[in-house]
């Protein structure tokens, strides 16, 4: 099993932020990535929106980073591990400035990028940006496809309805070949069928844990899943998220300071198909150097059990 962090104070979700967080800033969190790294954890992640409406900050909040500007930050504070959004929206920005940032990304980390593509569920957001929400999925499909055609082919070219090119160059390509790894998150059959078609890695939102194997099925009985191994990614703390971010209290959700009971949890994942996780932090935390602790003791107690 691999071992991801969170980045801290990167979205202030009332269901998943600790009040700790609020007092790091940029630097703080440079510091943080640097020592994750050198503990050995797999990869940082972190979501990503553009606007919130205000009738959503109360459990949403309005603190998100814009992923692969943050990611190169940390790319620049680490030397290891993998840099990955959980999850970019992928339908609200253009996809050949989505792919540049990417394989920029990429290529100055040395091949350290990992793309994890959504739709969304806020249609305000979508209505602010001008984006048709009731399209998004065709849009992704699109997006992504053509995102992979400017990483892959060396004169690219992509004809669809909502974006075109042809007769263009674009470098650089991604260091990873033939593409950087790339996820999806969700769970609704349409977000299946895409991670048969084009994705590294799955990682489930409302999905119950129980229903994780017959979903993995689901992906790769489509005719357009080649074979490619699938990572799937899931950390019990998503199950205190609602659809919506509501709060819901699910006592499997919290950290716990009982390194047996973490072994048993990510042994009850990996049955279920799960390959890569995070280790939740415990309630009260309370500042920097609790967090540092931690994550210290995640590294020595769990990391070499799992």
């Amino acid at each position: 099993m691999k071992l991801n962090v969170g980045v801290p104070n990167s979205m202030h979700v009332a269901a998943m932020v600790q009040p700790w967080e609020y007092a790091l800033d940029g630097a703080a969190v440079g510091k943080a990535m640097r020592f994750v790294d050198s503990l050995g954890f797999n990869k940082c992640m972190l979501g990503e929106h553009f606007v919130i409406p205000t009738e959503h900050i109360a459990l949403s909040g309005d603190h998100y980073f814009h992923t692969t500007v943050a990611l190169g930050f940390i790319a620049g504070h680490t030397k290891r591990m993998k840099l990955s959004s959980s999850v970019s929206i992928v339908p609200l920005q253009n996809p050949i400035v989505q792919a540049k940032a990417w394989s920029t990304l990429d290529w100055l980390s040395g091949g350290r990028a990992e793309a994890m593509f959504g739709v969304g569920w806020l249609e305000a957001e979508y209505e602010t940006l001008r984006v048709p929400f009731h399209e998004r999925g065709k849009m992704a499909d699109e997006y992504i496809a053509a995102m992979i055609a400017l990483w892959t082919q060396e004169a690219p070219e992509f004809d669809g309805q909502y974006v075109s090119f042809k007769n263009v160059g674009f470098a650089p390509k991604p260091v990873q070949h033939p593409k950087l790894p790339i996820w999806m998150g969700g769970d609704a059959p349409a977000v299946l069928r895409r991670v048969a078609r084009f994705g590294d890695g799955w990682s489930p939102f409302r999905t119950p844990p129980e229903k994780f194997p017959e979903s993995i099925d689901t992906i790769k009985s489509h005719p357009e899943y080649d074979g490619r191994p699938i990572e799937v990614f899931f950390a019990l703390e998503m199950l205190n998220v609602g659809a919506h971010h509501e709060v819901l209290d699910d006592p499997r959700a919290p950290g716990t300071r009982d390194a047996q009971k973490i072994i048993d949890q990510i042994g009850w994942l990996k049955s279920l198909g799960i390959t890569e996780t995070i280790v939740p932090l415990p309630p009260g935390l309370r500042g920097y150097d609790d967090y540092q602790d931690r994550l210290r003791w995640v590294a020595a107690e769990i990391m070499p059990n799992v």
